[in-house]
Order: structure tokens, then C-alpha cells, then sequence
């Protein structure tokens, strides 16, 4: 009988955690595999470790917890609980807030059963204010555009991953974790679960805007070289309009006659050499683009299967 695992990052979820494992209870009812609900507690300053302990106390047989030191934040707290899993066959990750809806599992174990091994849950709508949902929007098309691998469109951390997909994750060694894109890296067969994202019931988002800022950095910085490659833009554009202003001067110098004292040709001139240091800053840029690149000590590879040679 295979086993599924759900790993839940908790930041002052007190009243959520015991609606989300009545959720996943009944949920599971109606599915053959053995399950675990693993609990990653991130630094709660409320009651939610105490309301996991009850929970594990009067069921042990599906309910697991990890209790970190302190808030380490999400991306972390995630990975730890991914870490932790070692048997099962699939992990489910999700927020314990409610907003990923237990019922769209239902849908992402049955296209696992299908062979995909990897079913992101997509939402279609998202309940968010203008600004948060308008620069989620202009954020990933911007990492769609410039990032070296095609992460999908409106997908968080709620996720099912098969454990071929887990294991190769767990050899993604970087600190900066940004687990969307690495999963997106890894390649694998994958599909979504369309969803309409509710809103929360109880509590607040612990993603404040700072923390929502660095993920987007992380996302930036991990998956695409555009931040060292605006040099080169820059470049371009200060050498073509340096360029442009030198043959005006000329031109108004020869033709019409018209006096320039020495500074404004040497600012001009200074002006093109300011492109070119921005062009050499951009070549600077891309070795140590690369140099990161080697430090990140992800595998060259990922193998799928194999006809179990040696």
C-alpha cells in the first residue's frame, strides 16, 4: 500500500490547524493509501504548537510535527518538513491557512495515479488586494520572460510530487530556496489542478510584503542572470545616445558653423565611455554569473528512469 505525505509550514495558525486536519481526514477516507500529516512549526507566537501536540497526542498514526527554534520562514520551514518525509511514496505540500482547499487533493492524487509526477495546483482567481495581485501578475511575467527555466503561471507551494521528484530535490543544495522554481528546474512530468483561491478564514498572512519581496529575489536571483545583464542594456543605450549627441555636434560644428567650448565634447565623449563601463560591468556580471552557477552545486543532470544497469 503506498503512503502520502502532507507537509504543512505553521505561522500562528491556531484556529486553522483544526479545521485543515478534519479537511485532509475526510478527504483521505475515500483514497486506499496510508497517510502522514507532518506539521512544521516556524516560530508560532501563538498557540499553534500546543493545538499540534493535542492533535498528535489523540492521533499519532497520522499526525507528525517538526518545532523549529524559531521563525525561519517559509521557504525553510517547507524544506525541512521535505527533508524530514523519507517513506513515502508522494508528498502534498500546502499552507495551513485554508487557501489551498483540501479539496483540490482529491483531483491532484488522481492524476498522480495517472503517472504525472508532479501535479501543481493553479489558481485561476486569487481574493488579494489590487496591488499584491497586480505585481504577482507583472512579477512572473517578467521571470517567465528573462528566467533560464520556464516556471508555471500562478502555482505557489501547493503541490504533489512524486518521491523520485522529492529525492532529486534533496540534492539542491543552495541556501536561497526558491522551491517553485527549483521543482520547475528539475523538469519531470508534470500537470495543474485549476482552483479559485478562497480567502482566509482565520488570522493573518504571515507574508508581509518584505518577505514577499525577498521570495521574489530569490526567484530572481536563482533562476535568471537579468540583474547582471542590465549593464549591457545600459551600455547600449548610453554608447547609442553618446554617439548620437557626438555626430549632432559635429555636424552643427562643420556645417553651421557653431562654436562648442572643449567641456561639452569632453562630457559627450565621457558619456560613451560611461556605455562602455556599463558593457564591461555586464562581462563582469556574467563571470560571476557563472561562478555562482558552480557555488549552487545542483546535479548536471536528472535521470527519470533507467533500465537498472550499473
Amino acid at each position: 500500500m503506498k503512503k502520502i505525505s502532507f507537509v504543512v509550514p505553521v505561522y500562528n495558525e491556531m484556529h486553522n490547524i483544526p479545521l485543515l486536519y478534519e479537511k485532509i481526514v475526510h478527504l483521505m477516507q475515500q483514497f486506499e493509501e496510508n497517510w502522514t500529516l507532518l506539521f512544521v512549526n516556524d516560530g508560532s507566537c501563538d498557540d499553534s504548537l500546543n493545538v499540534i501536540k493535542s492533535h498528535a497526542n489523540n492521533d499519532n498514526k497520522h499526525i507528525q510535527y517538526i518545532n523549529l527554534s524559531r521563525n525561519f520562514g517559509h521557504q525553510a520551514a517547507l524544506t525541512a518538513g521535505l527533508n524530514a518525509v523519507k517513506d513515502a511514496d508522494a508528498v502534498i505540500s500546502m499552507d495551513c491557512d485554508l487557501q489551498d482547499p483540501p479539496e483540490v487533493i482529491a483531483e491532484m492524487i488522481k492524476k498522480w495515479h495517472l503517472g504525472y509526477d508532479i501535479v501543481y495546483a493553479r489558481r485561476k482567481t486569487r481574493q488579494d488586494n489590487f496591488f499584491k495581485k497586480y505585481t504577482a501578475i507583472f512579477y512572473y511575467k517578467l521571470l517567465d520572460r528573462f528566467s533560464d527555466v520556464k516556471i508555471p503561471r500562478n502555482v505557489g507551494d501547493f503541490r504533489l510530487i512524486d518521491k523520485k521528484v522529492l529525492k532529486s530535490l534533496s540534492g539542491m543544495e543552495e541556501k536561497s530556496r526558491y522551491l517553485r522554481g527549483m521543482i520547475a528546474w528539475l523538469g519531470y512530468k508534470h500537470t495543474f489542478v485549476d482552483f479559485d483561491r478562497p480567502e482566509r478564514i482565520h488570522g493573518e498572512t504571515g507574508y508581509s510584503y518584505q518577505k514577499m519581496f525577498k521570495l521574489a529575489m530569490d526567484g530572481v536571483l536563482s533562476f535568471s542572470f537579468l540583474p547582471l545583464r542590465i549593464g549591457l542594456a545600459l551600455g547600449i543605450i548610453s554608447i547609442a545616445l553618446g554617439s548620437l549627441m557626438l555626430s549632432y555636434m559635429f555636424v552643427d560644428a562643420l556645417v553651421y558653423d557653431v562654436p562648442y567650448p572643449l567641456f561639452k565634447w569632453l562630457v559627450v565623449v565621457l558619456f560613451i565611455f560611461v556605455g562602455f563601463l556599463f558593457m564591461l560591468m555586464w562581462i563582469l556580471g556574467e563571470y560571476i554569473g557563472r561562478i555562482y552557477d558552480e557555488t549552487r552545486k545542483r546535479p548536471l543532470y536528472i535521470i527519470d528512469d533507467d533500465n537498472n544497469f550499473k
